[in-house]
């Protein structure tokens, strides 16, 4: 008998006849020909994430965050953007191999995104449930009337006040955080697998930032949905995500639970990331350490690992080759997770990072 999953449909399988994961960037690279040379904005980034988790990717603007999340929608214009190798696969199905059509389907409906400024992805000449009820009546063949009624059901259960007066409003009518709720309310229309999240939070202040992390909490738990949250803030990181990857210069750098990474970092630039972050799990404060210089241009990133200029442990070694991503701990009694690292240095930095927290 075929084996179905929790929807059930019957999921696809890998050559080993495991469950494929829901979602899987397998050594993507997206590279943008320029006037300066070649900017290597993605240079071989991995990753996957399975129903119900939520994956943080971290790291300084211009390590590649976004536009991995983008190439996932095929929202990156090529030209002037190549992808030299790699492939996008949902549930073992190759995204960058489908023909367009097939591709737009996909868009909103299997797949959606949350984008970083709701006051330019909304339109604003078209009333905010126009706009989500346009979005259900893309991928549903539904009438006007229960695209509507949907839409109030979405207005009301991303938790904005008075949906019958709200969806007759337009997108300059709403405060920050209710159009970041309508944003996610036209992600939610069509009950997305994959729920991709560019800095949800950036403009909010800190009670509605608050507020809009317990709905995506919540949304996950009740409809099982993957979210990849895309962002520089390590504190939402902290309470939010199952599995973190850090990013630096277009590459992972260090790949594990929230657990590992933030009690046992490997890589030198996660290192300096924790470091300057103040800890509430400290009783005692040390003085922030912030991150020297800034990232590389990425048409120029420097020989062997990108971060030995900012790096305070590097070595000769680290400028003769770049370090690959290897496992550098499996902790069975740290949620179980993989933890990988592409650090010459992984065992000065874990000491130096203990030596921080100790009391």
């Amino acid at each position: 008998m075929a084996r179905t999953d929790s929807t059930g449909s019957t999921p696809d399988f890998d050559l080993d006849g495991q469950a494929a994961p829901l979602l899987e960037i397998d050594d993507l690279r997206v590279h943008f020909k320029t006037d300066h040379g070649v900017v290597k904005a993605v240079d071989g980034v991995s990753w996957h994430v399975d129903e119900g988790e939520t994956l943080a990717i971290v790291g300084e603007s211009g390590s590649g965050k976004s536009v991995s999340a983008m190439s996932i929608l095929g929202l990156v214009p090529t030209p002037p953007a190549t992808f030299p190798s790699g492939d996008i696969r949902l549930r073992g199905r190759s995204i960058l191999k489908m023909p367009e059509k097939q591709q737009r389907k996909l868009r909103g409906q299997e797949i959606a995104m949350i984008f970083q400024d709701p006051l330019t992805a909304l339109n604003p000449v078209f009333k905010v449930g126009d706009q989500i009820a346009e979005m259900i009546r893309t991928h549903q063949d539904v009438t006007k009337t229960v695209a509507r009624r949907r839409v109030l059901d979405l207005l009301g259960e991303v938790g904005i006040p008075n949906p019958g007066v709200r969806i007759n409003q337009y997108p300059h009518e709403f405060s920050g955080g209710m159009r970041q709720r309508a944003m996610i309310a036209m992600a939610l229309a069509n009950d997305p697998k994959v729920l991709l999240a560019d800095e949800p939070t950036t403009a909010l202040d800190v009670t509605i930032q608050a507020q809009i992390m317990a709905l995506l909490e919540k949304l996950r738990q009740e409809r099982n949905t993957a979210i990849v949250l895309i962002t520089h803030d390590l504190g939402l990181v902290a309470s939010h995500a199952d599995r973190i990857n850090v990013m630096y210069a277009g590459r992972i750098v260090e790949a594990g639970s929230c657990d590992d990474v933030f009690y046992r970092p490997q890589h030198a630039y996660t290192f300096g990331l924790l470091s300057s972050l103040a800890r509430m799990d400290k009783q005692r404060q040390d003085r922030l350490l912030p991150i020297k210089g800034v990232p590389p241009s990425l048409s120029k990133v420097p020989p062997g690992c990108p971060f030995h200029p900012r790096c305070q442990f590097a070595t000769q070694g680290c400028v003769e080759a770049v370090p690959t991503l290897e496992t550098v701990v499996t902790d069975e009694t740290m949620n179980g997770g993989l933890h990988r690292a592409a650090c010459i240095h992984s065992d000065q930095v874990e000491i130096a990072y203990s030596e921080r927290l100790a009391p």
